[in-house]
C-alpha cells in the first residue's frame, strides 16, 4: 500500500492528465470549474478565498468505446449514479449502454461546488454538477470532433456527432478509435453546450445503471469488504452518553472462541475476532465498570418540561416584522398552539461500518461516507499523517440520511482509533442496537405558535418560537452558519416561510437549548420539524376563519408562487373537493426546501385508533429535470420515509439512556403500510432545485391535517397518537 499524496490532494492539472493516462489508454477529460456558492467552512477572517481552478469532473473514453464516468458523490439510493452521466452522455453524444461508472477517490478536485468539499448531501448533487458534468460532456465531444477532422484533414464543422460516433458525409468514426488521438489534442477553453430541445436523455425517464449490481448482490457496500488478514470487531460504547470507562476485565472476553484482542479506544472497548459473531459473543463477556457522568439524569421527560419553559420567554430574533405584540392584543381572534416533535435515528438498512489499514506509508479505508472532504482530515489527525497519506475507497452506500455526513466523522475516526491500537487491519461493524444507540439523532423541538386573525380571516399577526438543540454548534462549520447565536438550520423553513410575506406583524425566534446528546442533520434537516408546524398551523388558521384548506392557501400566497402552483397541480390530480369513499378525508399541505417546492394531499381512514394512509398525490416543482423517474423514486422514498417518522418513530431518553433498541421498538413504516403514490412533476424552467430530501416536510402536515377533517382531532406532536 502506497497512496500518491499527490493524486489524493491537490494535484496540479499536468500531474493529473498524465496519471489518468494510465487508465487503459484513450481521452480523458478534467473539466476546470470554480468552486462557487455557499461554503461548509469558514476560516478566521472570514470566507476563504476560492482555490485555483481545479479538475472536478471526469470522463475518460477507452479504445474499446467504454465511457466511464467518475462520479464525484456518493450513491446512497437517490440515483445519482444514473442521473449525472445522463448529463455527460447526452452533451457527450455518447452510446449509453456503453456508459461505465466509478467512484472518485477522495480528492479535492472532487469538490462539491456548492460546499467546496468533497461530500454529498443537501440535495445538492444534481444541481451543483449539471454545468460542469454538460461541459465535460461537451469538452470530450470537441475533442473528439477534432481528431476526426484532423485525420480527415476537413474543418470540424463540417462534422457532427451520434450514438459514439463522429460523421462526416460518408465517413464514420467510432469515438474508441479517435480517443487516444483526442488524448493528445489541447483542450479547448470554452464549448458550446447543446440546445435543450435537442437533448436526447436529459428529461427522459432512464433506469439505474446501479440496479443489477444491486439485484445480483455484486454491488459493493462497506459491510461486505474483505482483505487479507482482516479482523471484525465491534465496539462497546457508554450506555449513557458523555460516560467513560473506569476499569474493563477482558479475560472472559478473550476466552471466547474467535477472539484475537480487546484493545481500549476512546469511545470504549473494541474486541477483535476474526469473524462478526466472535467479536459480538466477546462484547457480551466483557466487564466494564462505566462512569456515566452526569448524562445519567436524562429524560425526556425533564427535557420537554424545559422546552416549554424556556418557551414561554423570548428567544433570539430570527426574522421580525412589525409590533407582534401589539397585534396579538388587538380585537379579534386569537389562535395558540404547541407543537412536539421527538428525537429521531436515522437507522440506514446497512448499519454503519468502516474498514481501515495502516501501513508505514499512510492509511486506506473502505466504507460508504457521504463526507470524504471531512474524513481524510479527521484520519489523518488521529495518524499523524499528512491529509494526502489517507485513501478512501468509497463504497455503495446502504442509506444515509445525513447519518455518514458526521462532522466528526464518528464511526470512521472510531475505526481509525481501533486498527491502530490493535496494530491491525480491521473492519468495525455497528449492530443495529448499536446504531439506535448510538446517536447523532435529529433533534427534539417544540414550536409554540400564536396568531391573530383580522377580520377578512388573515392573519394579523404571527408569532413563532422554536426550541430545540443546534445541530451545527461545536462543528467546524459553526463560523459559516451559526449568525448572532442563531444556527440558520434551526429557523430554516420557519423564518423563510412564504407565509410571513403577507403578515403585517410577525416574529420567528429561536431557543437553542443544551445537551449530551448528539445531534446532527436528519433528512430535510430544519424543513423535517418546520414543514410540519407551519403547515398543520396555517390548517388550524384556516378553520378558524372558516375557509377550504385550499382555498386558505390560495389568499395567503402570490399567485405567481411556486408553491401555489405545485398545490394548484396536486390538488388537481386529486380531485379536492369531490366526495371520497365513507370513513375517509383528505389534507394537504406544501413547503419549499432546497430549492424545490413539494405538495402532497393525503387520503386517511382512521380504525381502532390507528391512522391508514390510503393515498398520497405529490407534485414537485424542482426547475429543470434530469430523470423523472428518480424524481419519482425520491418522492416516494422521502414520503416512506417521513410516514415512519409521522406514524411511529421517536428515540426517548430515560436514566439517560435510549429506551429503544432496534426495529421492533423503533418502528419504521411497513411494507402493508405503504399507501398508494402518484408523482406529477411541474413543468418549469426555474432555477433547479434538490430531490432527495424536499419530499419529507410535506407528509406529516398533509395526514395531520386529513385527520383532523375526518375526527376533528388536532394532532400536534409526533409521532401521531389518535386515542
Amino acid at each position: 500500500m502506497k497512496p500518491d499524496s499527490g493524486d489524493l490532494a491537490l494535484p496540479s492539472r499536468r500531474r493529473f492528465l498524465a496519471t489518468s493516462a494510465t487508465l487503459a489508454g484513450g481521452l480523458v477529460i478534467a473539466c476546470f470549474v470554480p468552486l462557487g456558492g455557499r461554503r461548509l467552512f469558514a476560516q478566521e477572517g472570514g470566507q476563504p478565498a476560492a482555490p485555483p481552478m481545479d479538475p472536478n469532473a471526469f470522463v475518460h473514453i477507452g479504445s474499446d468505446d467504454a465511457v466511464t464516468i467518475v462520479l464525484k458523490h456518493s450513491e446512497m439510493g437517490q440515483g445519482v449514479w444514473t442521473s449525472i452521466p445522463m448529463v455527460v452522455a447526452d452533451e457527450l453524444d455518447c452510446d449509453w449502454a456503453r456508459v461505465r461508472v466509478e467512484n472518485a477517490p477522495n480528492a479535492q478536485v472532487y469538490a462539491n461546488n456548492a460546499f467546496g468539499i468533497q461530500g454529498t448531501g443537501g440535495s445538492t448533487s444534481t444541481l451543483e454538477s449539471f454545468g460542469q458534468m454538460r461541459e465535460a460532456g461537451a469538452m470530450a465531444r470537441a475533442m473528439l470532433i477534432n481528431a476526426a477532422a484532423q485525420q480527415w484533414k476537413i474543418e470540424p464543422s463540417t462534422c457532427r456527432t451520434e450514438n459514439g460516433m463522429v460523421i462526416s458525409g460518408t465517413r464514420k468514426a467510432r469515438y474508441g478509435e479517435l480517443a487516444e488521438a483526442a488524448a493528445r489534442l489541447k483542450a479547448p477553453e470554452k464549448v458550446a453546450l447543446k440546445d435543450p430541445a435537442k437533448w436526447t436523455l436529459i428529461g427522459k425517464p432512464t433506469r439505474r445503471l446501479d440496479s443489477l449490481a444491486k439485484v445480483t448482490g455484486s454491488a459493493g457496500f462497506g459491510i461486505d469488504v474483505q482483505r487479507p488478514g482482516l479482523l471484525v470487531g465491534v465496539v462497546a460504547r457508554a450506555p449513557v452518553f458523555g460516560g467513560k470507562v473506569r476499569s474493563f476485565d477482558a479475560s472472559a472476553a478473550k476466552a471466547v472462541a474467535g477472539v484475537v484482542d480487546v484493545v481500549q479506544v476512546p469511545s470504549g472497548i473494541a474486541v477483535l475476532g476474526k469473524h462478526f459473531w466472535a467479536a459480538k459473543k466477546g462484547r457480551e463477556a466483557l466487564v466494564i465498570d462505566w462512569d456515566l457522568g452526569e448524562g445519567a439524569s436524562l429524560s425526556s421527560e425533564a427535557m420537554r418540561a424545559d422546552y416549554r419553559k424556556l418557551a414561554d420567554g423570548r428567544g433570539l430574533v430570527a426574522k421580525t416584522a412589525g409590533d407582534v405584540d401589539a397585534a396579538l392584543k388587538a380585537p379579534g381572534k386569537r389562535i395558540e398552539a404547541d407543537y412536539e416533535v421527538p428525537f429521531l435515528a436515522h437507522a440506514p438498512m446497512e448499519p454503519l461500518n468502516c474498514t481501515v489499514e495502516i501501513g508505514a506509508n499512510g492509511c486506506e479505508i473502505w466504507t460508504g461516507t457521504q463526507f470524504q472532504g471531512i474524513d481524510q482530515g479527521v484520519v489523518a489527525q488521529i495518524l499523524g499523517i499528512e491529509p494526502g497519506q489517507v485513501k478512501i475507497h468509497t463504497q455503495f452506500l446502504g442509506g444515509g440520511f445525513g447519518r455518514r455526513a458526521n462532522p466528526q466523522s464518528d464511526f470512521i475516526a472510531e475505526a481509525v482509533q481501533v486498527a491502530k491500537a490493535a496494530n491491525k487491519p480491521v473492519k468495525i461493524i455497528w449492530t443495529r442496537e448499536d446504531d439506535i444507540h448510538g446517536g447523532y439523532y435529529r433533534p427534539m423541538w417544540l414550536s409554540r405558535f400564536s396568531a391573530a386573525l383580522g377580520e377578512d380571516g388573515k392573519p394579523a399577526a404571527w408569532s413563532h418560537t422554536i426550541v430545540g438543540q443546534s445541530i451545527i454548534a461545536g462543528t467546524p462549520f459553526e463560523p459559516a452558519f451559526i449568525k448572532d447565536g442563531i444556527d440558520g438550520s434551526s429557523v430554516e423553513g420557519a423564518a423563510d416561510s412564504p407565509y410571513l410575506a403577507g403578515i403585517p406583524a410577525h416574529r420567528v425566534d429561536l431557543h437553542t437549548a443544551k445537551s449530551p446528546i448528539p445531534v446532527l442533520w436528519w433528512r430535510s434537516v430544519g424543513h423535517s420539524h418546520t414543514g410540519f408546524v407551519v403547515e398543520s398551523f396555517v390548517d388550524e388558521l384556516a378553520h378558524a376563519a372558516k375557509a377550504d384548506p385550499l382555498a386558505y392557501r390560495r389568499m395567503l400566497l402570490p399567485s405567481d408562487s411556486r408553491n401555489l402552483r405545485a398545490l394548484e397541480l396536486a390538488a388537481k390530480e386529486f380531485g379536492w373537493g369531490k366526495p371520497l369513499p365513507k370513513g375517509r378525508a383528505a389534507g394537504l399541505a406544501v413547503h419549499e426546501s432546497f430549492g424545490s417546492h413539494v405538495a402532497q394531499v393525503a387520503e386517511v381512514s382512521v380504525e381502532d385508533g390507528k391512522i391508514r394512509v390510503h393515498r398520497v398525490v405529490c407534485a414537485i416543482d424542482c426547475g429543470p429535470v434530469v430523470n423523472p423517474m428518480t424524481i419519482e423514486a425520491q418522492m416516494q422514498s422521502a414520503i416512506a420515509f417521513g410516514l415512519g417518522a409521522a406514524l411511529h418513530s421517536k428515540i426517548t431518553f430515560k436514566d439517560g439512556k435510549v429506551e429503544q433498541g432496534n426495529f421492533n421498538d423503533y418502528l419504521v413504516l411497513r411494507l402493508d403500510e405503504m399507501p398508494k403514490v402518484e408523482v406529477h412533476i411541474v413543468k418549469s424552467t426555474e432555477k433547479m432545485g434538490g430531490v432527495g430530501e424536499p419530499g419529507l416536510p410535506p407528509i406529516a402536515p398533509a395526514v395531520a391535517n386529513a385527520v383532523f377533517a375526518l375526527t376533528g382531532k388536532r394532532l400536534r406532536s409526533l409521532p401521531f397518537v389518535v386515542g
